[in-house]
C-alpha cells in the first residue's frame, strides 16, 4: 500500500501508529502556524467520502500534547473545511482531527459512535477570530496505511466532476481505466486521481507469462442509469501474430462459475451518479510470446450506446510462478473465484463406491430401496449399537415408504397418482431427438456412478403430474426434487408428506424446536421462517436415523451464529402455504410418523408448486475410537516445546495470533506459518489453523474487488461498527467479529457464494505451500459440496486432512433456535471431530441431548467438551475430555495419562446405550460406559442423579471375558478426578451428584 504521495494540494502520509485512533480517530492534518496571533484559520481541503456534517473537530498541540479549547469551524463540506483554533504554543505544529470516535473497550462487536461537534470555545476568543492569521495543512495524515484514503478515496469535488463530464457531454456514461494496483473503493463517487488521469479510453498494463493478470473498467453513470452492463472482449494480439484469445479474457462481475461448478451470469445495473467497477481478469498463456499485445474491449449496456477501450498488454518474457498467487496484492488469486478444483464427485475415505441392483442402492453400512415413486421404499442400516462395526442383520429406520396423500376438496379422499411406462428422448449428436430408453412403471436411473446415483420418476392423475427427480452420494445425502403441476384447475384439502419411522428407530428426536434427546410422544411444528432458523429434524437411534429438511426451489441457506434474523430462511411457497403448513410426529399404527401438511390451496391448470426435500442416513461411518484416544488437540498457540511436552499431537493456531493474525484469511503471515509448522513437524506434532466461511477479515486483498460483487459475497446490511468499516465500506454490509489487539474487523458474508472456490483454493495452496495438517471450523456457512471440495485438498497426496468442527449451542434467539448437530449435519460425514461448545450445558442437561447433540457418537464422530471445563466424568461415558488449554480449569492430562496406563488403544467401546453392555448400575440415572480389551476392561460411571447415591454394578463376567473369581476392581488415582482406591465385586460404590468413576476390571 502507497503510504506517502503528493497529490494536487495535499500530501497524504501514514503515521505508523503514532496515536490513539480510539479516542481521537483515525485521521488527522497536520498544521503549521507560522504567524503570532491570538486564532490562527486553516483551509482543510480533505475530500472526503464520509457525511461530516456535526462531526466533531479536535485540535492538539503537537507541542504540549494538549487538546487545544478555542475552536471554530465554518463552511464544513465533504470537498473541504475551514477551522479556526487558538495557537497555545504559538508558532509551530498543531493537530487537526476531524473523524474522532469512541469505541467500547475491548469489545468483540463494537461499534464506533463519531462524537457530535461540541462549542468548547470562549465568548472573548470566539469575538478574536477576526484577527486570525492563516496556517496552511503540511499533509493528510492517517493513522497507519491501512485506514489511508489515498488515493482511491480522496474525492474529487463537484466543480472537477461537471468539468470532467461537460469535456465528454456527448457520452451517457464515462469509463475510466485502472490499474490493479488500485482497486475501485468508492461506488458514489469519482476518485480526484481520475480526474487527473482523465477519459483516456485505453488501458496499459504488463504482465507476466503465465500470470493470472487483471485490471479495471470504472463506468460511471454520469447522466442516466445504466441496464445490464455487459463487456465483449476481443483478441489480443502483437504485430508477430501472435495472440491471446477472448477465451482467456472475462469479466468477474458478470460471469464466472458458481460454488457448485455452474456457470454464472450477473445482471449489473448501475444507476445515475453511481460508479461500479468491472474486474477483468486475463490469463495470460504460459506460451505466450513475449511482446506488446493490444485490443480492445466493448462496453455495453440495453439503454445507452457502446464505448470502445483500447488495451495493451505488455508481455514479459519471465514466467509467473503459479499463475502468480504468490503475490495476492496484485489480485492474481480473482481467478480463485471461478475455479472447480475438486468439483468431481469422486469417493472419499472411508466411503465406499454406490453399487445399485435394482432399486437397491447400497452405500458403507446402509442400504435405500427405492419404491417406483421414486421415493424410498426401505432405508436400513446394519452399523451395531456400538457403533463400532457392522451386523449381518438390517436394522430398519423407516415402517413403511415415504410417500404423499394428496387430498382433493372435491372428494376428501386421496388422489391416484400412478405412474407408466413412459419413452425417454434426447438429442443426438446431429440435433435429432431419439428414443433411447422407457421408464418402467414411470422410474428409470439417470446416473450410476460411485460417488452418485440419480433418477427420475413420474405418476400423474387427470388432474396432476408428480415429477421426481432424486439422487444419493456415497456418503448418505439424498437429494429430492418434486415438481407438482395441475393439468387442470384442482382445489386440494391438503398435500400431506409422510415419513413413516420404525418404532425402533425412533427413540430420539433433534429439530422442530425440540432439543436434541428422547422423542416426546408427540410434536407440533409450524413455520416460522422469521425467527426459527427450522425446516426439518433428525429422527433415530444411535446405529440407524434419518434427518429431513424441507425445501423449494427458491431455497437459499440463512446466515447462521448470531445473524440469523438479519438473513433467515425463507418460506417454502409449498410447504409453508403462506404459513398454513407444519409437520406433526407422533405414533400412528405400527410406525412413529412423521407428517408434513400444507392446508388447503387451490391449483390452475399449469400451475407448479415444487416439494423439494433432503435426506441424510445416519450414521455416517464407525467411531474411530482409536484416532481420539491418540490424537490430542492443544488449542493455542505457544512454545512448541512447551506443546510437546504436554502430550498434544495436534496444535490448533487460532486467529488473532502471530501466524494467523486475520480471521478467515490466514494468508499474510504465511512464511512465519510455514515456520512454525516445519519445526511442529520435526517435533512430530500436527498443526491445523482456524479458517471457516462465515466472515472475513477486512484485510483480505481482494476485499474491494469483492465488494464490487453486490451481495453476492458479502451480505447486506445496515453497516455500522469498527470504524475501519464505517470510513471505507461506508453502508449495505454486516459488521462480524473484532479483535481489538490488532484492529481486525471482518464482515459478513452472505452465504453461498464464489468465495467458496477461493476457500477451496486456498485450502489447497495452503496444503501444498505452507504444509497444514487440517484446519479447525469455528462454525460454517457454507454447504456440503464445499465440504467434499475441502476435505479432498486437505488429504490430498496422503496429507491428514483433520476437520474438527466448533459450535457454540445455536439453540438461542439470535441463531433462530436451531441444534448445531442438526443445523451441522450434512458436513459431519467430513469431520474428525465435534467440539460443542458455548453456552451447551453439560450439568442441566440428560444424557440423551449429551449423546445426541454434544457426542457425535450417532453420526460416528466423537467430540470434547467446552463449556465451563466440561463435566469429565460423564464425558468419559462418551470418551469425551475437555480440550487444553482452552479453559483454566480444562486440563485433560490427568485422564490422557489414565487412558495410557490402561493402554486405550485397540479398546472396544461399548456403551451405556447398548443392549449388550456387560456393566450395568443398579440406578437408572447412574451410566456406564465400557471400553474392553483382552482380560481387562475400563469402566466410566457417571452420575446424573438429582443426590449423592450409592450404586452397585451387574457385571456380565462371560461377556467381559474376565474371571469373576480373580476379577479386581481399582480406581486409579486421577488428579482432580478422582482418588485411588479398591473396591470388591460386590461394593456399594458411592458416586457424588454429578461426578463419577473411572475403574479399571483385571
Amino acid at each position: 500500500m502507497i503510504t506517502t504521495a503528493t497529490f494536487a494540494q495535499e500530501k497524504y502520509i501514514s503515521g505508523h501508529n503514532s496515536w490513539n485512533p480510539d479516542s481521537l480517530g483515525n485521521h488527522r492534518a497536520v498544521v503549521n502556524v507560522q504567524a503570532q496571533g491570538p486564532a490562527a484559520k486553516v483551509v482543510i481541503d480533505w475530500r472526503r467520502r464520509d457525511n461530516p456534517a456535526d462531526k466533531a473537530i479536535i485540535v492538539v498541540d503537537a507541542k504540549t500534547n494538549k487538546r487545544v479549547l478555542n475552536v471554530k469551524t465554518e463552511n464544513i463540506s465533504r470537498e473541504n473545511g475551514t477551522v479556526y483554533f487558538e495557537p497555545t504554543s504559538g508558532i509551530g505544529k498543531y493537530y487537526i482531527y476531524y473523524m474522532p470516535y469512541k469505541v467500547k473497550a475491548g469489545s468483540n462487536y463494537p461499534n464506533a459512535i463519531y462524537a457530535k461537534m461540541q462549542n468548547t470555545a470562549s465568548s472573548e476568543w470566539l469575538a478574536k477570530t477576526g484577527q486570525a492569521r492563516q496556517a496552511s495543512v503540511t499533509y493528510l495524515e492517517s493513522v497507519n496505511a491501512m485506514n489511508s484514503f489515498y488515493p482511491m478515496e480522496v474525492i474529487a469535488n463537484a466543480r472537477e466532476v461537471q468539468k470532467i463530464t461537460a469535456l465528454n457531454q456527448d457520452k451517457p456514461y464515462l469509463v475510466f481505466t485502472e490499474d490493479r494496483e488500485h482497486p475501485i473503493k468508492m461506488p458514489h463517487d469519482l476518485p480526484q486521481r481520475w480526474i487527473t488521469k482523465g477519459v483516456t479510453g485505453s488501458f496499459t498494463g504488463t504482465a507476466l507469462r503465465g500470470e493470472n493478470f487483471s485490471y479495471q473498467l470504472g463506468v460511471y453513470a454520469s447522466k442516466q442509469d445504466l441496464q445490464n452492463v455487459k463487456l465483449t472482449f476481443y483478441p489480443l494480439s502483437d504485430n508477430k501474430g501472435h495472440a491471446i484469445p477472448p477465451a482467456g479474457v472475462s469479466c468477474l462481475n458478470t460471469d464466472g462459475t458458481k460454488y457448485d461448478g455452474t456457470p454464472l451470469s450477473n445482471t449489473v445495473n448501475i444507476s445515475k451518479g453511481d460508479v461500479q467497477a468491472l474486474w477483468c481478469l486475463v490469463n495470460v498463456p504460459m506460451q505466450a510470446v513475449a511482446g506488446t499485445y493490444t485490443g480492445i474491449v466493448n462496453v455495453k449496456a440495453d439503454n445507452a450506446p457502446p464505448t470502445i477501450i483500447k488495451i495493451t498488454i505488455v508481455v514479459k518474457p519471465q514466467m509467473a510462478v503459479k499463475g502468480g498467487v504468490n503475490e495476492p496484492q496484485k489480485q492474481t488469486r480473482l481467478t480463485w473465484l471461478n475455479s472447480t478444483l475438486a468439483q468431481k464427485n469422486d469417493v472419499i475415505a472411508p466411503y465406499t463406491p454406490l453399487t445399485v441392483n435394482g432399486k437397491t442402492i447400497s452405500l458403507l453400512g446402509r442400504k435405500v430401496i427405492l419404491a417406483n415413486s421414486g421415493f424410498p421404499d426401505k432405508i436400513q442400516s446394519f452399523f451395531n449399537q456400538e457403533m463400532t462395526g457392522m451386523s449381518d442383520t438390517a436394522k430398519n429406520i423407516l415402517g413403511e415408504n415415504i410417500h404423499f396423500h394428496i387430498v382433493s376438496a372435491k372428494t376428501h379422499k386421496d388422489i391416484a397418482l400412478k405412474g407408466a411406462d413412459e419413452p425417454v428422448f434426447r438429442f443426438d449428436g446431429g440435433g435429432h431427438i431419439i428414443r433411447v430408453d422407457t421408464m418402467k412403471n414411470g422410474f428409470i436411473f439417470q446416473e450410476k456412478t460411485p460417488g452418485t446415483v440419480t433418477w427420475n420418476a413420474i405418476s400423474k392423475s387427470k388432474e396432476l403430474e408428480m415429477f421426481v427427480s432424486g439422487s444419493i452420494e456415497f456418503d448418505g445425502y439424498m437429494t429430492y426434487t418434486v415438481r407438482l403441476k395441475a393439468l387442470e384447475d384442482v382445489d386440494l384439502d391438503d398435500t400431506k408428506f409422510h415419513i413413516p419411522f420404525d418404532k425402533n428407530a425412533s427413540k430420539y428426536l433433534m429439530g422442530l424446536g425440540q432439543k436434541g434427546g428422547l422423542r416426546p410422544d408427540t410434536v407440533k411444528w409450524k413455520w416460522d421462517v422469521a425467527t426459527k432458523n427450522q425446516d426439518g429434524a433428525w429422527i433415530g437411534e444411535v446405529n440407524a436415523g434419518l434427518q429431513y429438511s424441507l425445501r423449494d426451489e427458491h431455497y437459499v441457506r440463512p446466515l447462521n451464529t448470531n445473524f440469523y434474523l438479519q438473513k433467515p430462511l425463507v418460506l417454502p411457497t409449498s410447504w409453508g402455504n403462506g404459513g398454513k403448513g407444519g409437520m406433526i410426529v407422533t405414533v400412528k399404527g405400527k410406525t412413529m410418523l412423521s407428517e408434513t401438511y400444507t392446508g388447503p390451496r387451490s391449483m390452475k391448470k399449469g400451475d407448479v408448486l415444487y416439494y423439494n426435500f433432503t435426506l441424510l442416513v445416519t450414521p455416517f461411518h464407525t467411531l474411530n475410537t482409536d484416532f481420539q484416544w491418540a490424537t490430542r488437540f492443544y488449542h493455542k498457540y505457544n512454545n512448541l516445546d512447551t506443546i510437546k511436552a504436554t502430550g498434544a499431537t495436534v496444535v490448533n493456531i487460532h486467529h488473532a495470533t502471530p501466524i494467523n493474525p486475520y480471521i478467515n484469511y490466514p494468508f499474510i503471515a504465511h512464511d512465519a506459518m510455514k515456520a512454525y509448522i516445519t519445526q511442529a513437524h520435526q517435533k512430530g506434532l500436527k498443526v491445523k489453523i482456524y479458517n471457516t466461511v462465515r466472515e472475513l477479515s477486512n484485510s483480505a486483498y481482494e476485499t474491494f474487488p469483492m465488494r464490487s460483487l453486490g451481495h453476492e459475497i458479502y451480505s447486506a446490511g445496515k453497516g455500522g461498527g469498527y470504524s475501519w468499516l464505517q470510513e471505507h465500506l461506508g453502508d449495505d454490509y454486516i459488521a462480524a467479529w473484532y479483535v481489538p489487539e490488532i484492529k481486525d474487523a471482518a464482515i459478513v458474508n452472505s452465504g453461498m457464494s464464489r468465495w467458496h472456490n477461493y476457500y477451496v483454493e486456498g485450502m489447497n495452496w495452503l496444503v501444498q505451500n505452507v504444509g497444514i495438517d487440517g484446519i479447525y471450523l469455528d462454525d460454517v456457512a457454507f454447504d456440503r459440496i464445499t465440504m467434499k471440495r475441502v476435505k479432498r485438498v486437505l488429504t490430498q497426496n496422503g496429507h491428514p486432512g483433520i476437520i474438527d468442527l466448533h459450535s457454540a449451542n445455536q439453540y438461542n434467539k439470535s441463531d433462530g433456535f436451531n441444534n448445531s448437530a442438526n443445523l451441522y449435519m450434512e458436513h459431519f460425514p467430513y469431520l474428525n471431530r465435534l467440539w460443542f461448545g458455548e453456552y451447551f450445558d453439560y450439568e442441566k442437561n440428560s444424557p440423551d441431548f449429551f449423546l445426541t447433540e454434544v457426542s457425535g457418537i450417532p453420526f460416528g464422530l466423537m467430540g470434547e467438551m467446552l463449556q465451563g471445563g466440561g463435566n469429565p466424568w460423564r464425558g468419559m461415558i462418551f470418551g469425551m475430555t475437555n480440550r487444553m488449554p482452552w479453559s483454566d480449569n480444562a486440563d485433560p492430562r490427568p485422564i490422557w495419562k489414565a487412558w495410557d496406563n490402561f493402554g486405550m488403544q485397540g479398546t472396544k467401546m461399548i456403551g451405556y446405550w447398548v443392549d449388550s453392555n456387560p456393566v450395568k448400575t443398579n440406578n437408572p440415572k447412574v451410566l456406564a460406559t465400557v471400553y474392553k480389551k483382552q482380560g481387562k476392561a475400563m469402566i466410566a460411571i457417571a452420575s446424573w442423579a438429582d443426590n449423592d447415591t450409592s450404586i452397585k454394578l451387574t457385571i456380565d463376567w462371560k461377556a467381559l471375558g474376565i474371571d469373576r473369581a480373580k476379577a479386581t476392581i481399582t480406581a486409579p488415582g486421577i488428579s482432580n478426578f478422582q482418588p485411588a482406591k479398591r473396591f470388591g465385586v460386590d461394593d456399594e460404590i458411592r458416586v457424588p451428584k454429578g461426578k463419577g468413576w473411572i475403574l479399571v476390571v483385571k
